[in-house]
């Protein structure tokens, strides 16, 4: 059967020129464009060799669609027992124009141009710029990991701010990734990681398949994703944007440290704690509740589009280094380890690691979980001191009541803290398509200055074995 897609509420297709849209802009194109919604075709984090991808629904206001339009999908397709196609004639994905085809209208867009030119609206494009050219011998990286990002980062730091192609690397965006995994961490940006230590490169930034993730790295040291989160909301005035807006008040998915809690207290501002995925920020977002929100998983935005944004997270550091130094009056040079220790200095150390048990059997996984709660909600255990110098302050599963939509969310994770800000959190999870993975994130808090510069695996192994040994992981996985 042969249907028209104004039957179906659709009548004008908007496309990026060669099928390429990073999840921040096409969030952005939602809202500047008023549609009604979008369709992402993407792998987000995941390899692409094996053909990993999946289909992202965005909502009109450019947010991901909630659990309950997806469970009305889901719905849907357990009774579907018929469905029709649209013959269209072959599109050209790669001129920029206007084309009409059997009642569509598809049109084709620069993919960059609008959000790069939003970006210059939230950030102070200038001072970065003053800012390279007063301190010539700054060098930072930029990995695309031959994700969507790419084309954003030439457009911006080569055309826009003036910085030589020997800043970025890996900015094709490739099918297959190159064969590698668009996941920006240790472990699969090692060729940035390689250069900025060989090269002695003051900053390197990557970020991932869909262009909603960064991470920061510096000389032998990852700059925590909870700890970049904290200190762009401690700086957050330096930011054009939020110079111009009222600063609500900040957010952080669960199992991300506390460390922006105490940015939070120090700046009288109220700190949400949600479950994991960016749809809970959102309505905070839309109802002036926050500005600036994170998670521990890499992803970093603010209230400019509603999606974690990627590039943006970049910006934000090299605007914040722009304005210290620019407006420094002792001309001392901070590059972003210095601005990582200043931060520590006010507010103490959050040691923090996330351990991913990935592809793991499920049954195994269930169990090593069902150990884990019956020990942790057992009525005896808060108050215990089941490590020397750690009394459990409180302990079980956490849910969410949304204040805004009613809306309950349980069984997002288990946990213990304990006093003086310490905690375990364990939860099965994953945006992978194959298996179980359980996430087990340790944090520690240290105000003491002479214990600030430690190694996180140090600081926190105690904790981690205790966390191992509740799990059984050695039986269960």
């Amino acid at each position: 059967m042969r249907v028209n897609g104004q039957e179906h509420r659709v009548s004008v297709l908007v496309i990026g020129r060669n099928g390429l849209l990073s999840t921040p802009a096409a969030s952005w194109m939602i809202r500047a464009r008023g549609a009604m919604g979008g369709l992402l075709l993407t792998a987000s984090h995941n390899p692409g060799p094996e053909g990993d991808f999946g289909i992202k629904l965005n909502m009109s206001q450019g947010e991901s669609a909630s659990e309950t339009v997806i469970d009305k999908i889901y719905s849907y397709t357990r009774t579907i027992t018929w469905y029709t196609t649209l013959n269209l004639p072959e599109v050209d994905l790669s001129e920029i124009g206007v084309q009409v085809k059997d009642g569509f209208t598809i049109e084709i867009v620069d993919p960059v141009r609008g959000y790069v030119n939003y970006m210059k609206e939230i950030f102070d494009f200038e001072i970065i710029k003053a800012f390279f050219q007063r301190f010539p011998n700054f060098r930072m990286l930029f990995d695309g990991l031959h994700g969507v990002t790419g084309p954003y980062a030439k457009e911006i730091f080569l055309n826009e701010l003036g910085l030589p192609a020997s800043f970025l690397q890996n900015c094709i965006p490739l099918p297959d990734f190159g064969g590698g995994h668009p996941d920006p961490n240790l472990v699969y940006a090692k060729t940035l990681i390689t250069r900025v230590n060989a090269e002695k490169i003051d900053v390197g930034f990557a970020s991932d398949g869909d262009g909603d993730r960064n991470m920061v790295y510096c000389l032998e040291t990852l700059v925590s994703p909870c700890d970049c989160l904290a200190i762009i909301a401690h700086h957050a005035e330096k930011i054009l944007y939020f110079k111009e807006k009222k600063i609500y008040g900040y957010a952080r998915s669960m199992p991300t440290s506390s460390a922006l809690d105490l940015v939070a207290e120090k700046k009288n501002m109220k700190c949400y704690e949600v479950p994991t995925g960016w749809k809970f920020f959102c309505t905070l977002f839309d109802h002036c509740k926050i500005s600036l929100c994170g998670e521990e998983s890499f992803g970093i935005g603010s209230c400019h589009i509603r999606e974690k944004d990627g590039i943006w997270g970049i910006l934000a550091w090299l605007n914040i280094l722009a304005v210290i130094n620019m407006e420094s009056k002792d001309q001392q040079f901070k590059g972003v380890l210095d601005i990582l220790n200043d931060f520590w200095k006010i507010y103490g150390r959050t040691y923090f690691l996330r351990y991913d048990y990935e592809e793991v059997n499920a049954l195994g996984a269930s169990r090593a979980m069902t150990r884990f709660s019956e020990i942790i909600q057992d009525n005896g255990y808060i108050g215990t001191s089941p490590i020397d110098g750690f009394k459990v302050q409180d302990a079980g599963d956490f849910s969410y009541h949304d204040s805004i939509t009613g809306e309950i969310v349980e069984h997002q994770g288990l946990y213990i803290k304990f006093e003086g800000k310490s905690r375990i959190v364990v939860r099965l999870s994953g945006t992978g398509s194959c298996g179980a993975t359980i996430r087990l994130y340790i944090e520690k808090y240290e105000a003491n200055r002479q214990k600030l510069h430690l190694k996180p695996k140090d600081v926190l192994h105690v904790l981690f074995e205790y966390a191992v040994k509740l799990l059984n992981l050695k039986e269960y996985i």
